[in-house]
């Protein structure tokens, strides 16, 4: 794994990371949130010749179509082999731009400057890269490390509240699946007060220590996914609605939702069940989920990438701190934990 670098300052670690790398040419990508707020914390220490493309924000700009426009820029600046990409943004833009640069010419390099405290504690760490493909989740793309990821704290002063709370998800997330300790110091009541620096640094540990063992998700890697197959089949169904929802949100629920198949299947008490759930319920309240959406999440939930021919797989907790993977699940077992969630 490529070196993380927890930096203070973006401009001064940039200039720092550029300075020690060849390339012949610079292309940055931003999109239209991180071009008006980012952009300018680092623009001074940029060479005096890049190459600048900006895309709309946002997951439903996700696809195959943002890639070919961003290729077509590519290929018009002329970028060579030998061309460096420096992705500015959040978990969107950190996937895909790592995905179009990894395809482009067989293969450019790229570094990550994640700016959301989603991209930051997850998205940025294991190179994991791709799109979004007719209405599935990430369901192109690879394996490819960046050059070097910088996480900068300084970038969370840009986002919103929402967005924030979106990326304190994963934080808790990684204290569920392998750190009980971690979880239960979270404070969920005044969760703005938590000390972000120190929850990145201990959440990039958690992730680069899976990933290390099992860097192209053969096993352990899969209980990164705990919350994520009921989540991510929530988070897309409702995408275009009016009820969208951010990935923490969607995460969230799903975790809550997977937390009570873990207690039918992993023998999970139902304590931890209770603690989890009303942690989870305290941040992010509870999504408004009718019957008529059972079926098309469950529908989504059938095209999981964890998923063995027929066969549902979840990661689910033994307890809180533990987590296991490849637990058999089935469609009506997956609609008794969304009538839980509804009924809370």
């Amino acid at each position: 794994m490529n070196p993380i670098i927890i930096a203070e300052q973006p401009s001064k670690s940039l200039s720092e990371a550029l300075s020690s790398l060849t390339f012949s040419s610079l292309f940055i990508l931003t999109d239209e949130n991180t071009q008006e707020y980012c952009f300018p914390l680092i623009k001074d220490v940029l060479p005096e010749s890049y190459f600048h493309f900006t895309f709309p924000a946002g997951e439903k700009h996700k696809n195959l179509e943002t890639c070919a426009e961003i290729w077509t820029e590519m290929t018009e600046a002329g970028l060579d082999r030998k061309a460096l990409v420096l992705n500015l943004g959040g978990g969107v833009l950190g996937d895909m731009g790592g995905f179009c640069a990894s395809i482009y010419k067989r293969g450019i390099r790229f570094i990550n400057l994640p700016t959301t405290l989603l991209s930051q504690v997850d998205a940025s760490v294991g190179g994991k890269l791709g799109v979004d493909f007719e209405g599935l989740k990430n369901h192109l793309g690879v394996f490819n490390e960046p050059e070097l990821v910088l996480i900068c704290p300084q970038f969370l002063n840009t986002l919103p509240s929402n967005e924030l709370r979106s990326g304190f998800a994963e934080i808790i997330k990684h204290g569920l699946i392998r750190d009980k300790e971690y979880f239960e110091n979270l404070d969920f009541q005044n969760w703005k007060e938590n000390d972000w620096k120190s929850l990145i640094s201990h959440s990039v540990e958690i992730k680069k220590s899976v990933v290390q063992e099992d860097p192209k998700e053969a096993g352990l890697r899969k209980i990164l996914n705990f919350g994520h197959t009921i989540g991510h089949a929530l988070e897309t169904h409702f995408l275009d609605g009016s009820n969208h929802l951010l990935h923490g949100e969607a995460i969230a629920a799903g975790m809550i939702c997977e937390a009570w198949l873990s207690v039918e299947k992993c023998q999970m008490s139902s304590a931890d069940l209770e603690q989890i759930t009303q942690n989870l319920l305290e941040v992010y309240g509870k999504i408004r989920l009718n019957k008529s959406d059972f079926e098309p999440v469950l529908n989504l939930c059938l095209q999981d990438k964890k998923n063995e021919g027929k066969e549902i797989l979840f990661s689910l907790l033994e307890k809180i701190g533990s987590c296991t993977f490849n637990v058999p699940v089935n469609k009506s077992e997956i609609a008794a934990a969304l009538t839980y969630y509804q009924n809370l």
